[in-house]
């Protein structure tokens, strides 16, 4: 019989608000309709990191046949020191029917409702946050009218 070792563990590491701006769709491509999601300010809080979000980020994404939303975002953090730290998060979002039709509306969901999870990878060349670049996070996320939620967690 194998026995794996223990899973790794998530550290909190910081909680991200993000505004968002209107989707823009460029309708049905082979893998499913390709939009993607500008993305304005906002601010980063949390134990390990903290700063505010450089507008100007691109949530690139797929609505697959399947109901599927695949997530690739891509922003830039400001540290509250002025370093500049990018991310790239790519993930899932999913759910019943109904719940994702009511979050395409703008209403108010829960984030237990549905799932919404990203892979969270960090680059910079800011000597103070290079430590970033060698740290795996995950994120949960919540969507909602203008905002996206994060809550990330250092993967160890």
């Amino acid at each position: 019989m194998t026995h794996l070792p223990p899973p790794p563990a998530l550290l909190p590491m910081t909680h991200i608000d993000c505004e968002v701006k209107a989707l823009v769709t460029l309708g049905a491509a082979p893998y499913g309709e390709r939009r993607y999601v500008p993305l304005g300010g906002g601010t980063v809080r949390g134990p390990e990191l903290n700063g505010t979000l450089v507008e100007g980020g691109v949530d690139w994404q797929v609505n697959r046949a399947d109901g599927v939303l695949d997530i690739a975002a891509h922003y830039v953090i400001r540290a509250d020191d002025g370093a500049l730290i990018e991310v790239q998060s790519n993930g899932l979002r999913h759910g019943p029917p109904e719940v994702m039709a009511r979050l395409a509306r703008g209403e108010a969901v829960a984030r237990d409702e549905y799932f919404f999870r990203t892979l969270v990878r960090f680059t910079t060349g800011a000597a103070q946050w290079a430590h970033l670049n060698k740290v795996m996070a995950i994120a949960c996320g919540q969507r909602e009218a203008n905002w996206v939620r994060l809550d990330l967690y250092r993967l160890t």
